[in-house]
C-alpha cells in the first residue's frame, strides 16, 4: 500500500484507527474455546465488526508465537482474512544483523517463503542501518521504526542526551537517510503527546504509528492536534479497549461500538487539525 493509498483510505473512512489484534487465548470469551481455532475465530469476528471503522490492523506477533505452530497458523489465517483495503502491521519489533534481518523480512513479507504477506513491520533501530535496510529491500513494504515508546522504561535510553539531542531525535534524523516518508513510519507513544510538536519539526511528512490510546490512557485529541500533518500522518492504535470491550457472546458487537466511537471522534479531528 502506498502513502497516497493509505491517505485515501483515511479520507474515505474518516478514520485513522488501527485495531491491535493482541489476541490472548486466556482472555477471549469462553464459548470460543470450543471452536477449532479459537484465536482465528475471535479475530475473524473482531475484523467483521470493526472493518468499516478502521484503516489498519496490527497483530502483536508475541501473542501468536507463544502458541507455537497453531499460533502461526492462526496468524496466517488472520492476515489472509483482513480486507486488502486495510493496512497490515506485523508488530514484531525485529532488528538484528543484516542476514538475520533479511530472513525476518522474508518471514513477514514473502508469502512464498512463509505464507505471510504483511504491508509493514515494526523494527528496533538499536543495531543501526544494516539491521533495517534488509526490510526495505522488499518493494512496496514499510518499516515502522521504534522512536519514542509509551512504556515507563522508555526514558532509560530513548531520552538520553547524545551531543545535544535526545537519542530518539537522533534516531529520527539518521533513519531518514535510509528511506523517505513513502517507506518509513515511526512508533511514537500517545502518552508522549507533549513531544509531538518537536517530532513534527524533524519528520513533518512521515506517518506515525501511535499506541497508547484507550487502555493506556493516551489523549486522542492531543495526539491529533500536535501529531497530524496535511496527509493526516497518524495511525492511532487501540487494542484492549476495543477487542476486550466485552467478554460474552456479544463481544464483537461491543468491539464494534468502541471502534465506531473512536471513528466518530477521529472524524472531528480530521476536520479540525488535518492541514
Amino acid at each position: 500500500m502506498t502513502y497516497q493509498e493509505l491517505f485515501q483510505q483515511i479520507s474515505t473512512k474518516r478514520s485513522y484507527l488501527c485495531v491491535g489484534l493482541d489476541t490472548d487465548i486466556q482472555k477471549i470469551p469462553a464459548h470460543l474455546l470450543k471452536t477449532d481455532d479459537p484465536i482465528f475465530e475471535f479475530n475473524k469476528q473482531i475484523i467483521d465488526a470493526t472493518a468499516d471503522y478502521c484503516v489498519s490492523y496490527k497483530p502483536n506477533i508475541a501473542f501468536y508465537e507463544a502458541l507455537g505452530p497453531k499460533g502461526w497458523e492462526s496468524l496466517q489465517k488472520t492476515v489472509e482474512y483482513i480486507p486488502k483495503s486495510h493496512f497490515t502491521i506485523a508488530d514484531a519489533k525485529r532488528g538484528d544483523i543484516g542476514n538475520t534481518s533479511g530472513l525476518y523480512a522474508r518471514a513477514f513479507f514473502d508469502p512464498a517463503s512463509s505464507g505471510l504477506d504483511f504491508d509493514s513491520i515494526t523494527v528496533a533501530p538499536y543495531m543501526g542501518s544494516d539491521s533495517v535496510t534488509p526490510f526495505l529491500a522488499f518493494e512496496g513494504k514499510w518499516v515502522i521504526l521504534l522512536a519514542l515508546t509509551s512504556n515507563p522504561g522508555s526514558a532509560d535510553f530513548q531520552r538520553l542526551d547524545v551531543e545535544g539531542a535526545t537519542l530518539y531525535e537522533n534516531v529520527l534524523r539518521t533513519s531518514q537517510t535510509w528511506a523517505g516518508s513513502e517507506r518509513m513510519m515511526y512508533v511514537v507513544g500517545a502518552t508522549q503527546a507533549s513531544d509531538f510538536e518537536k517530532i513534527r519539526t524533524i519528520i513533518p511528512d512521515h506517518f506515525l504509528l501511535v499506541p497508547g490510546v484507550g487502555a493506556q490512557g493516551g489523549n486522542l485529541e492531543e495526539v491529533s492536534k500536535f501529531g497530524m500533518n496535511k496527509s493526516c500522518g497518524l495511525l492511532v492504535n487501540a487494542s484492549r479497549s476495543i477487542i476486550y470491550a466485552g467478554n460474552g457472546t456479544d463481544f464483537a458487537e461491543k468491539a464494534k461500538q468502541e471502534a465506531f466511537a473512536l471513528q466518530k471522534e477521529m472524524a472531528v479531528y480530521l476536520d479540525k487539525y488535518c492541514s
